[in-house]
């Protein structure tokens, strides 16, 4: 998609959209406007990998369990590690998860 028909997409959403999309539909997705045929979009957090909660569980401390994953080593860590090779594999791996 180009900046253009993002631009032209954006220009077409209402106010109470834009203001939907920044505070999302739950806890882990972001809205979807059917109309302009923007599909939500799912979130995770974690400082050292990706975890995800079931949107019938999902808490802002953590307390409640979450799926399985693996655990990385923090971005900080990565970064000072300088090799980007690693950082990119990292990232490949997260996105596969």
């Amino acid at each position: 998609m180009t900046k253009e028909q993002i631009k032209q997409i954006v220009s077409q959403l209402t106010l109470e959209e834009k203001a939907a999309l920044s505070s999302g539909k739950n806890f882990w997705q972001s809205v979807d406007i059917e109309r302009l045929g923007i599909p939500n979009i799912f979130f995770s957090d974690g400082p050292n990998g990706l975890r995800k909660q079931s949107i019938d569980a999902a808490d802002n401390l953590g307390l409640n369990e979450s799926r399985k994953s693996t655990c990385f080593p923090t971005s900080v860590t990565t970064a000072s590690s300088w090799d980007i090779n690693m950082c990119e594999n990292i990232g490949r791996a997260l996105g596969r998860e």
